[in-house]
């Protein structure tokens, strides 16, 4: 969930860059996964563009960073005049996505991937599922990748030579991009990101991978995704649609620019196991709609159709008609559907949509052919208008921008009227986003470039818990430009201001190039919360933390975990707020199916983490899934984790002596000491309701080791694994 998780996730992000081709002889790529790494950026950059600096790239280099403002006017002017040298060229692409149920490759997939009668030009094949092993799901390794790699080259259409341009792969999320070799030196600028959206936005069971590049002139994303599964959730799944675009970003080639998001593209590809269901028909309605191919009314019932309508996911984006069954549930191996004990209702859970300009759909279909899979593989081929520049209509723009702006260039100084000068920000609270739009409009005779600058003796232009989007930029004569002030207080940032040694304060001050500095005001209040708040402090704490006045708060912190104050009465064991999730947890999740597995709504956190702080209501809202990630985030919220930094080595020495392990706790603060052994007792109980839960040891040392056992510095995978064994001691002891 919060912004600060992206940079824990796992993913294999594997360089291919045209090493490997599949042609009428049969040739496949060299498999090995050393092949499919690039040495360097630069080597990568080399085989994708082998040609020099041509007009179609021009604009591109304008933008690298050793061009000023002049270039950067240059680059805006050039992209208001694009009609005047750009013309179309139609271009094919394959999407195809397929949800593989952890199988291995069985069939041949040609009958999917070479179903159209001429070559594609473009191939982007999504998988989901690749690999459901306990293996792939913890380190992220897995044989699988190569051989569905394997089984896609082998399939490709066989009158056409491809190149692998990149694979990427979050656990069993993969994607591949190939092109044909003709078309391989017009791509450039290929970066992949991966995000997870699994429990507490880290883990890789869910999420997105995702590869963006520029082909001639138009910029294309393409994401394969796996939201939420299970019928009722599909607030979970609008929700890890917003996140995935929020939260995954390609770095720029110029290092000064801010990170492209997904929808910041001409061109966005999105397929993938989107998991959307049929509502309010039952499982007997919907077979029998199928039979009649009557699958217009059975869309109307489709939980992404409805979605989509509400403007809920999805804005902007386009799917071709449905006239296929439901590709989802069969049982393995046949075209029958589901008849195991679930009995699922068929479902559209597979999907192809696109947003962008000249685009048309050639074909959408499933392929029932296929059997590996629960799912059926889904193709879609698009033609897509791709822009290419006139060389010379560029050349004679480009010397008509640069004439006009030599006569302006040195005749006034820019300057900016801005829409405020304060900005207030109203009770902040832990993880809770909140934005104010600061308006630039450029009332000066030239184009302007701005940005916020540091001020002296300080690290960045703004404190820890305040962004402002864009921070830099440029704006035309007479234009104008919005900026989002963002406060977002994550767990690096609320301990301070919990306990009122930081306030939301901070000066903003920004800088016209060639022009003057403008000094913006930034306040708010603070609701101080648990999260992020020590166990000590909160143990001293017996009624909520907001109803406590600051100077008590400031007394507390103070304190260090041994000593009390004289006024104050006897600690409480562990704190109140880590019992009302523990409690809530025994008594209502004990056999919830998934539960530490499936994320829960990022709105019920909020009113979980307000009833901590607030006393109110006096039981615990929220889906038991909810419940469970706020105490997730509330121990990767503590700034001492509950093993504290100072007994970190001793955990990683001891860790192959059960006796040692207990031994070590022994040692601990007694506040902390009391919360190791609840949560080990609570996670015991939960483990002798294995057979309900489908919770296993493996699962539990995975997600609580890294939150109670946290490295002071970064931590490696030998010391992962070291931590994960040492928490094990205490729950394997007594859980059958």
């Amino acid at each position: 969930m919060s912004r600060a998780m992206k940079d824990s996730e796992k993913s294999s992000d594997k360089k291919g860059s045209f090493e490997g081709e599949n042609g009428p002889n049969g040739d496949t790529p060299n498999s090995s996964q050393e092949s499919l790494g690039i040495s360097s950026r630069d080597d990568r950059d080399d085989l994708v563009r082998s040609s020099s600096h041509t007009a179609s790239n021009k604009a591109q280099i304008l933008a690298m960073p050793q061009f000023g403002l002049r270039d950067n006017l240059i680059k805006c002017e050039l992209l208001k005049k694009e009609e005047l040298y750009i013309y179309r060229e139609h271009f094919s692409f394959f999407l195809g996505t397929y949800n593989v149920n952890g199988q291995t490759p069985k069939e041949s997939l040609h009958p999917w991937l070479s179903c159209p009668l001429n070559p594609p030009d473009m191939y982007c094949v999504g998988f989901q599922e690749l690999d459901l092993s306990k293996e792939a799901f913890f380190f992220n390794d897995t044989p699988k990748e190569l051989e569905w790699m394997k089984a896609v080259s082998d399939a490709l259409h066989p009158d056409a030579k491809y190149a692998l341009v990149k694979l990427v792969r979050l656990v069993g999320i993969m994607l591949l991009f190939y092109v044909k070799k003709e078309h391989a030196e017009f791509i450039s600028d290929v970066e992949a990101e991966t995000v997870g959206t699994g429990i507490m936005g880290r883990m890789g069971n869910k999420g997105a991978v995702a590869i963006r590049f520029r082909f001639h002139n138009s910029d294309i994303c393409v994401v394969n995704s796996h939201l939420a599964a299970h019928i009722e959730e599909y607030e979970r799944r609008n929700q890890d649609y917003k996140d995935i675009c929020s939260r995954l970003q390609f770095r720029q080639l110029d290092p000064t620019q801010p990170p492209l998001t997904i929808l910041k593209h001409d061109v966005v590809l999105w397929i993938g196991d989107l998991n959307y269901r049929i509502s309010d028909l039952d499982v007997n309605n919907v077979k029998e709609l199928i039979g009649k191919k009557d699958f217009e009314t059975l869309h109307s019932y489709d939980q992404l159709k409805r979605q989509i309508d509400e403007e809920a996911v999805f804005v902007g984006f386009v799917e071709g008609e449905i006239d296929f069954q439901p590709t989802y549930k069969y049982d393995t191996g046949s075209d029958k559907w589901d008849t195991s004990e679930k009995c699922r209702v068929p479902a559209w859970c597979d999907r192809i949509l696109w947003r962008g300009k000249n685009i048309k759909q050639q074909h959408y279909q499933s392929h029932m052919a296929l059997k590996t899979s629960d799912h059926k593989p889904v193709s879609s081929l698009l033609v897509i208008g791709i822009k290419r520049v006139n060389a010379e209509a560029y050349k004679k723009t480009f010397e008509e921008i640069v004439r006009d702006i030599d006569k302006m260039e040195n005749e006034c100084i820019p300057s900016v009227t801005l829409s405020r000068r304060e900005f207030h920000f109203t009770d902040v609270k832990f993880m809770a986003h909140q934005a104010e739009t600061l308006s630039l409009l450029n009332d000066g005779q030239v184009p302007c470039q701005f940005e916020f600058i540091q001020k002296p003796n300080e690290p960045t232009y703004c404190k820890p818990w305040l962004t402002a989007n864009p921070s830099k930029g440029f704006i035309a004569q007479g234009g104008s430009v919005d900026i989002d002030l963002e406060v977002f207080v994550n767990r690096f940032t609320a301990p301070e201001l919990n306990s009122g040694q930081q306030q939301i304060e901070d000066i903003l001050v920004l800088h016209l190039e060639r022009g003057k500095d403008y000094f913006i005001s930034v306040t708010g209040n603070y609701l101080p919360s648990c999260y992020g708040t020590s166990i000590h402090s909160l143990c001293l704490l017996r009624e909520p933390i907001q109803d406590m006045p600051q100077e008590t708060l400031r007394e507390i912190v103070s304190l260090s975990g041994n000593e009390s104050a004289a006024n104050t009465e006897k600690p409480l064991d562990i704190p109140k707020e880590l019992w009302m999730m523990v409690d809530h947890l025994f008594r209502n999740a004990i056999k919830q199916e998934d539960i530490f597995q499936q994320p829960g709504l990022r709105s019920e956190f909020a009113e979980i983490r307000d009833c901590l702080d607030t006393g109110m209501p006096d039981s615990l809202p929220g889906s038991n899934h909810s419940v469970a990630e706020a105490l997730l985030l509330f121990l990767d919220a503590l700034p001492e984790p509950v093993v504290p930094y100072s007994f970190y080595q001793q955990c990683l020495e001891c860790c192959s002596s059960a006796s040692q392990c207990e031994k070590v706790i022994s040692m601990l603060p007694q506040c902390h000491q009391n919360v190791f052994n609840y949560l080990a007792a609570f996670l015991r109980e939960l483990l002798k309701n294995f057979a309900s839960n489908g919770l296993d040891v493996n699962i539990l040392v995975t997600i609580f080791a890294s939150l109670l056992l946290k490295s002071p510095t970064k931590q490696d995978l030998a010391q992962k694994r070291k931590t994960q064994e040492f928490f094990q001691h205490f729950l394997i002891q007594s859980s059958s």
